[in-house]
């Protein structure tokens, strides 16, 4: 779980840079250049696959988990809650937050990488994704619900970052502090970074 947590970790920070191009003066070429190297070149295609592999080892991993703390929890039925004493609600709450995430993983391929491939493999060119998000991102809804999703996966990661390091040894008392600052730093970096693009194209706000 930790591994695969990791290797996602780091996905995030290549698709959150890529991404965050539209942002920049002549964000669109700047994007569209970065999506077309990314789509073609050899390597990331063949990154993707371990990609796709990581993301469906991490779901099962965390559905054992999950499972296995259920089972947990069902034996000490009548043991007191302590709550936020102990941890917090997003530690607890794993299991929610990352079906959420799931959903929005689904929502978000379905909108952009899915289309993207079946073209490539219908025709041989790659979509405009830039144009797919100005399209997309019109609805209010759905930028509502990329929002929330963002929200979810915030949550997720600062509970997951810190857990990922310390599953690895090094929650030790003279790192856990950095390592939780780290994490939640990075967690509202990155994901706050991902909720602005939605909202960026919805109210017309990039700079071209």
């Amino acid at each position: 779980m930790a591994f695969t947590g990791l290797f996602l970790i780091v996905f995030l920070v290549i698709h959150v840079y890529l991404n965050a191009q539209i942002f920049l003066p002549d964000g669109r070429e700047k994007f569209l250049a970065g999506a077309h190297f990314m789509g073609t070149n050899a390597l990331t295609r063949l990154a993707e696959i371990g990609l796709v592999i990581g993301f469906f080892l991490h779901i099962v991993q965390g559905l054992m988990l999950w499972s296995q703390n259920a089972k947990k929890r069902s034996a000490g039925r009548y043991a007191v809650k302590a709550g936020n004493a102990t941890s917090k609600w997003y530690s607890r709450s794993m299991g929610l937050l990352g079906t959420l995430v799931l959903l929005f993983l689904i929502m978000h391929t379905a909108h952009f990488w899915i289309p993207n491939r079946a073209n490539q493999f219908q025709t041989g060119e790659e979509i405009d994704l830039y144009e797919k998000m100005q399209i997309v991102f019109q609805n209010p809804i759905v930028v509502a619900l990329y929002v929330l999703g963002c929200a979810s996966l915030c949550f997720h990661l600062v509970h997951g970052f810190y857990s990922a390091f310390q599953t690895l040894g090094m929650g030790t008392s003279k790192y856990k502090s950095m390592i939780r600052n780290a994490g939640i730093a990075f967690s509202i970096i990155v994901t706050l970074m991902f909720a602005l693009m939605p909202i960026a194209f919805h109210f017309n706000i990039l700079l071209g």
